[in-house]
């Protein structure tokens, strides 16, 4: 089991790292008499009252390669988040689930995991009592930065050379291209007239670039005509190779109910520590 929990549990924070941008679903061209950079503004002042949110995520993250994924996410009134992954180059251990859900993160590997962990196909990380489960509901904490996709999109802000590409169609939805360069420092220098929560909540996902050895982003937003970050693009050199996902949004503030897997089905990391221990 030691191969499938470590491949699924890598891919599996992979995907919480670094899923990125913010969500809508509306229609038509976003406003054509904004200027580039009022309408990333705009868009990013929009993802605040994101609850929850649907997205695809397909593209390249450093270490894992090629990746595809689909999620639900809950960010309010409490945190949840199902999500399906698949590490296109590694073979038959590429693929897990993962799940968050009451306080504790489950990472599924299927039938690959369940030949080498005793028929069980789901490990559990129960993060009660932990500095993660003590953030997860804070608007600042690291749990909820690290997790929420709407942090990311509004570094674009940060970029002092916003641009307007041209009108594109983004999974049948109009939408209007804006695109920017920014390094870390144009980050957190774009923080500097933000509220105390917004800042810490940026500083997170900052802190996750520079553990990956990324220094400068190319970033591209794609708003529709609600004003609404329809789909986002982030590109980067990393350490451990090249950081390019797109995140692609396919609905928000929609119910999000996400259910833990059969106990007789999961085995809990705990438990299993401590039978190592004993042993």
């Amino acid at each position: 089991m030691r191969t499938s929990v470590r491949r699924a549990t890598g891919t599996g924070f992979a995907a919480l790292l670094l899923a990125a941008g913010a969500a809508g679903c509306g229609k038509g061209e976003e406003s054509p008499d904004l200027a580039p950079a009022a309408a990333v503004a705009k868009a990013a002042k929009n993802s605040e009252d994101i609850t929850s949110l649907r997205y695809r995520m397909t593209g390249r993250a450093p270490e894992e390669g090629r990746i595809e994924a689909d999620a639900r996410m809950r960010m309010k009134p409490t945190v949840a988040l199902s999500m399906k992954m698949t590490a296109l180059d590694q073979g038959p251990d590429g693929t897990a689930e993962i799940r968050l859900v009451d306080k504790a993160l489950y990472i599924g590997g299927g039938a690959e995991a369940a030949k080498e962990m005793d028929g069980k196909s789901w490990i559990k990380f129960d993060l009660s009592g932990t500095d993660a489960e003590q953030e997860l509901n804070q608007p600042g904490g690291a749990s909820q930065a690290d997790k929420n996709p709407a942090t990311e999109s509004t570094f674009l802000t940060g970029a002092k050379d916003v641009k307007r590409v041209g009108g594109e169609t983004v999974d049948g939805v109009d939408t209007t291209r804006y695109t920017g360069t920014l390094t870390l420092d144009d980050l957190r220098e774009s923080l500097k007239d933000e509220d105390e929560e917004t800042r810490e909540r940026r500083e997170k996902s900052i802190e996750q670039y520079e553990q990956m050895g990324v220094d400068k982003l190319t970033m591209d937003m794609w708003i529709d005509g609600d004003d609404r970050t329809k789909q986002f693009r982030m590109q980067g050199a990393a350490d451990k190779g090249p950081l390019d996902l797109t995140v692609t949004f396919l609905g928000i503030n929609e119910p999000v109910d996400v259910a833990a897997p059969p106990a007789e089905d999961t085995m809990d990391l705990a438990e299993m520590l401590e039978e190592a221990a004993q042993g």
